[in-house]
């Protein structure tokens, strides 16, 4: 019998030099726990399960895993629960996404290395499906991916709040004054209340989107509250489908293609979703050989309309998308734009998937692709002498009258600057100016955390100031928002221009132009050049070795540089 004739257990036999007694023996531990014959004939089913003590947003994963197991029983399959890392968002020093890689590799390895025909993997908090979808493209075994769900929002004082757009709103009002500590303190415990993922159109939000849009989860399945039965029901369907898989495989690499890369980032634009997406849909990209361009992101987000009025662009939560016709409403408004002939991981292409679904759609959450919700795409890549090889600004969610700007710098070197500084009495600052940010990036020791949303100094909080221009090479949460400018690139921790700005410098910031650039003499630079020296030293040790001497910078999706797959040679 062939290698890939085998199924289940057969699969990938531990080497003791004699295969019949490798399967003899892995059958024989097998039934230590209670398997009988028939069950350990089947087609086996791995369920990824990334239930953490330090997740809340993995709450409800044991009913998920339960119900996936139930959908691959009825489907006459084996399920085999097994644990990879799982990141829980704040929870993780010095930021989850120093760890994305990692939970990467692990999900990579245990894919390909247990016997299995068949994996269901399920995630929701940030960095978890980008980790997710970027191990099952590596390892490309068949593969559903399965999200958490997000939260519901909850009721207080008469209104909705949901994590973590209001969180950040009432923190700024704390800072401004305008919230004692008292009040702070019962918000606090009134923003996370159910289950899931944080409510709004943020970095797990718009990942489940994506992954629905790529054609890796099931359709129908992003928006689905964590709390609701229907969420049960989507755990249970994508168990059945697994086992389907696993009798007529379609792979992660004839899903993820160049076509259905673009198709998700349509709707990375039309959703307002979350700048990090870009970060991590170039990394999934990367695992299959296809490079995202930031320049056709500019070209895609001048033509995709943003529909959805969800926070932080507009008012909604996620709850109410799903209730309004889900992330299907919002592919039927861009059915024009999109490529229909993408396979997708049901067995159908985008078109047919369309083509079979109801036409309902709540007008006052996703809007008509003729009547959006704004005229032009949520993201813009912006470059110039300052980001030679790019940055990001999420408009949907800025101030249009800091969009065509020129201002004074006030620099901060470091996050521990930054929070030494910023709401001291003595600091320099007008409204006008520009705030920078420097060493936040990939190699900066702090490893991209989501600090590009600098906090508007207290004493211009308190005077009414609510936006700024702010500039750095962190990332920002998908839950926040502003007249932010993010992902500069090459970062200030590999000497790229960052590094060089000086307080009282002027940058003049463009998003018509799409450009963003330093106002300094080159020969001015140049001396800075030459003073220049790198923040931190490579650990000499551990993960945190391998991280800062393999990741590539955010244009490139900041993964390791050995996992990405070269691009295939374009036809000529």
């Amino acid at each position: 019998m062939g290698a890939d004739k085998k199924i289940g257990l057969a699969r990938g036999l531990t080497n003791y030099g004699d295969s019949d007694f490798s399967l003899y023996l892995r059958r024989s531990f097998a039934k230590s726990m209670g398997f009988s014959s028939e069950m350990l004939a089947k087609p086996v089913i791995g369920i990824a399960d990334t239930g953490s003590g330090f997740n809340n947003c993995h709450r409800n994963m044991p009913e998920l895993v339960e119900a996936v197991k139930r959908g691959v029983l009825a489907a006459g399959g084996l399920p085999l629960a097994f644990p990879t890392v799982s990141l829980g968002e704040v929870f993780l020093s010095p930021t989850s996404m120093m760890f994305r890689n990692l939970m990467s590799m692990d999900t990579e390895e245990m894919l390909r290395a247990q016997p299995m025909d068949a994996a269901v993997l399920i995630g929701g908090c940030d960095k978890t499906v980008p980790a997710q979808l970027m191990g099952m493209a590596s390892a490309d075994i068949p593969a559903v991916q399965l999200i958490v769900g997000p939260m519901m929002p909850n009721m207080f004082h008469g209104e909705r709040l949901g994590a973590c757009t209001d969180c950040r709103r009432f923190w700024g009002m704390h800072r401004a004054g305008k919230v004692d500590q008292a009040g702070i303190d019962e918000i606090e415990g009134n923003l996370a209340a159910t289950a899931g993922t944080c409510a709004v159109m943020g970095t797990a939000s718009t990942m489940a989107s994506l992954a629905e849009a790529l054609g890796m989860a099931l359709p129908g399945t992003a928006a689905i509250p964590a709390v609701h039965a229907d969420r049960l029901r989507a755990a249970e369907a994508s168990g059945r489908r697994a086992v389907e898989l696993a009798k007529n495989p379609i792979r992660p690499s004839q899903i993820i293609t160049g076509k259905s890369v673009e198709n998700a980032l349509r709707v990375l634009l039309a959703i307002g979703g979350s700048t990090n997406a870009i970060v991590h849909l170039t990394a999934i990209a990367g695992r299959v050989g296809v490079n995202i361009d930031l320049n056709r992101l500019n070209v895609l987000s001048d033509t995709t309309p943003v529909l959805v009025d969800l926070k932080p662009t507009g008012q909604h939560y996620m709850s109410d998308l799903y209730a309004a016709g889900g992330l299907g409403a919002v592919l039927r408004e861009l059915r024009p734009l999109l490529h229909l002939d993408c396979m997708t991981v049901s067995g159908q292409t985008l078109g047919e998937r369309l083509d079979a679904e109801p036409g309902w759609v709540d007008r006052g959450v996703v809007k008509p692709f003729d009547a959006p919700y704004q005229k032009e795409g949520g993201l813009v890549a912006l470059f110039g002498s300052l980001a030679p090889n790019g940055a990001i600004l999420k408009r949907s969610a800025a101030d249009p009258g800091l969009f065509e700007r020129e201002g004074r710098v006030v620099v901060f070197t470091s996050l521990d600057d930054l929070a030494a500084r910023i709401d001291t009495p003595e600091l320099d600052v007008q409204p006008d100016d520009f705030l920078v940010l420097q060493n936040a990036g990939p190699k900066s020791g702090y490893a991209m955390p989501e600090a590009g949303y600098l906090p508007i100094p207290q004493k211009l909080a308190r005077a009414g100031v609510k936006d700024m221009v702010r500039i750095s090479d962190a990332r920002m949460s998908g839950t926040a928002f502003g007249t932010i400018v993010l992902h500069v690139s090459p970062e200030a921790a590999v000497g790229g221009p960052l590094a060089l700005v000086r307080d009282g410098d002027r940058i003049r910031l463009s998003v018509r132009e799409r450009r963003i650039d330093l106002l300094v003499a080159e020969d001015e630079l140049q001396r800075r050049r030459a003073q220049w020296k790198p923040p931190v030293e490579t650990p000499s040790r551990g993960y945190a070795r391998l991280y800062m001497q393999s990741v590539t910078q955010a244009e490139h999706g900041c993964d390791f540089a050995f996992l990405r797959r070269p691009a295939a040679p374009e036809k000529s």
